[in-house]
């Protein structure tokens, strides 16, 4: 059975987005809003051959010798702090 749930204090510009969005998709501010949660929190799930074609296409389209195993180890580090 479905659970009701109330939101409280959502930040002006994120009710904003979430009704324009839902005006432009033709659904209701809660239809929206359980689209919005299940894409975040109940990902697709993406065949193997595929995520390893996006990722081969991204590292193609990367400029050759600028980025290093360690320098992206490097940069992963700084981006957890």
């Amino acid at each position: 059975m479905p659970t009701t749930l109330t939101l409280k204090n959502i930040p002006d510009e994120v009710y904003q987005r979430l009704k324009a969005s839902a005006e432009s998709n033709r659904r209701s501010l809660n239809s929206e809003a359980i689209v919005c949660l299940e894409s975040v929190l109940i990902p697709g799930r993406v065949a193997v051959s595929e995520r390893l074609a996006k990722a081969r296409a991204l590292r193609t389209a990367l400029p050759k010798g600028k980025f290093r195993a360690k320098d992206i180890d490097a940069y992963k580090r700084e981006s957890r702090r």
